[in-house]
């Protein structure tokens, strides 16, 4: 059984005991929707997925004023990179819900 580490966080929580924050929402206001390509300690890329589905659903289903607060999060934490920020701001607005890219399908 692996011990804490300093500065531990990330989808599996951040080990403080405390369940309740180790919510999607309350992750990714911590470190953000996406680890920096950097910052990560995987080896290979994460894929990207962006379809116009997904925009569809984006502007249908996530309000204005959230879709701004993803957009600008993710462009802050990633920087101006086209479709890795509105699939970063998709994760910001449904990331919440696990089966909002198949729910995007529907958007066809």
């Amino acid at each position: 059984e692996m011990g804490k580490q300093p500065g531990q966080d990330g989808v599996c929580g951040n080990f403080n005991g405390n369940q309740g924050d180790d919510t999607t929402q309350s992750i990714m206001a911590r470190v953000g929707a996406r680890v920096r390509v950097n910052e990560c300690l995987l080896s290979g890329h994460a894929l990207i997925e962006w379809t116009p589905q997904m925009d569809k659903m984006l502007r249908a289903e996530c309000s204005a004023t959230t879709r701004a607060e993803g957009h600008a999060k993710c462009t802050k934490d990633l920087g101006p990179a086209g479709h890795v920020v509105d699939s970063c701001t998709f994760d910001y607005c449904f990331g919440m819900n696990v089966r909002a890219r198949k729910h995007a399908k529907t958007y066809a």
